[in-house]
């Protein structure tokens, strides 16, 4: 049972074991990578004119090759898209507090997952560029399962290699399609603010939390346990 959103001062989520998260605007900043690989893939694939980035920015969370398909874009984007991302990776930069809210998860033995609409090679070659592939159980990509998100497909398949419950996790996203996702997955949704997700948009999605810092995510996790 999906746990309602919270009331005033957040409480930590009882049983809480994992956290999954999304990749793009939550972990990293990627947002100017992608504008240069997207803009470089339509010059390939279509050829001169405006690349339409503020359309496909409109698209969050969801796998690359469903997005050309919704907008009507040649699937031949993807092979220079996906070039292009891996040769300005080490241009992505980690989001401030991100790797301190990572170790302090470990050190308080909760499981973390990634769940992103990029595909998992290209997910996992990102995170081990940046040096956080280690921080996490599992990292699950749009192209490990039948449907990308809103769908739950992502979400689910992150627990089972958790081996957790969706009672036992929640779900760290920053657009609509990861609140939905971890919704329909009966996982709790906490909305991170400082990705590139409009704020109010978030909001009207009634996620369980909103948060502007990855440390705010700490008031849902049990504390650590003291030591012998």
């Amino acid at each position: 049972m999906p746990v309602p959103p919270s009331a005033g001062s957040p409480v930590p989520l009882p049983g809480l074991r994992a956290i999954v998260f999304d990749l793009d605007g939550v972990l990293v900043d990627s947002f100017e990578v992608t504008r240069q690989a997207f803009a470089l893939a339509y010059a390939e694939a279509v050829g001169d004119g405006q690349p339409p980035f503020e359309e496909y920015v409109r698209h969050p969370g969801r796998y690359f090759p469903d997005v050309l398909r919704i907008m009507g874009l040649p699937a031949t984007m993807e092979e220079p898209f996906v070039r292009e991302s891996h040769r300005l990776a080490e241009q992505v930069t980690v989001h401030p507090g991100v790797r301190e809210l990572l170790a302090e998860l470990r050190a308080r033995g909760i499981r973390t997952a990634v769940a992103t609409g990029k595909s998992g090679p290209r997910a996992r070659s990102l995170l081990e560029c940046l040096g956080l592939v280690t921080s996490f159980d599992t990292v699950v990509g749009s192209d490990e399962v039948p449907r990308g998100k809103p769908a739950p497909d992502i979400v689910d398949l992150a627990l089972a290699r958790l081996g957790c419950r969706p009672e036992e996790a929640l779900m760290v996203g920053d657009a609509v399609t990861d609140l939905a996702s971890a919704r329909a997955a009966g996982v709790p949704a906490v909305a991170a603010a400082w990705g590139e997700g409009d704020e109010d948009e978030l909001r009207a999605e009634q996620p369980h939390l909103l948060v502007h810092a990855p440390a705010e995510i700490l008031a849902l996790c049990p504390a650590r346990r003291p030591r012998s």
